[in-house]
C-alpha cells in the first residue's frame, strides 16, 4: 500500500511549489523587461550618435551644448596667468 502525505504537508508542500513557479514567472518577466529595456537603451544610443554627427557638421567637433538651453559655445581657452610654477 501506497503512503500518502497528510492533507496539512500536502497543502504546504503545494503552496511552496506555488510560490516558486510564481518567483520564476516574476524573475522571467523581469529579465525580459531588462532585455528590453536593454535595446531600447541600443537604439536610443544608435539615435544619439547621428544627431551628434549632425551637431558636429554644423557647430563643430570642440561645440559645448547646453542642453537645458541650447546655448552653444567653443572651449574656453586656458590663459597662462603669468606666473612661475
Amino acid at each position: 500500500m501506497a503512503k500518502k502525505l497528510k492533507d496539512e504537508e500536502l497543502k504546504k508542500v503545494q503552496d511552496l511549489n506555488n510560490k516558486f513557479l510564481q518567483t520564476k514567472v516574476k524573475i522571467a518577466d523581469a529579465v525580459l523587461g531588462i532585455l528590453k529595456s536593454s535595446s531600447e537603451v541600443d537604439g536610443i544610443q544608435a539615435e544619439f550618435a547621428e544627431v551628434e554627427k549632425e551637431l558636429i557638421e554644423v557647430y563643430g567637433e570642440s561645440a559645448i551644448i547646453d542642453l537645458r538651453t541650447g546655448e552653444v559655445k567653443e572651449p574656453e581657452i586656458e590663459k597662462p596667468n603669468g606666473k612661475d610654477k
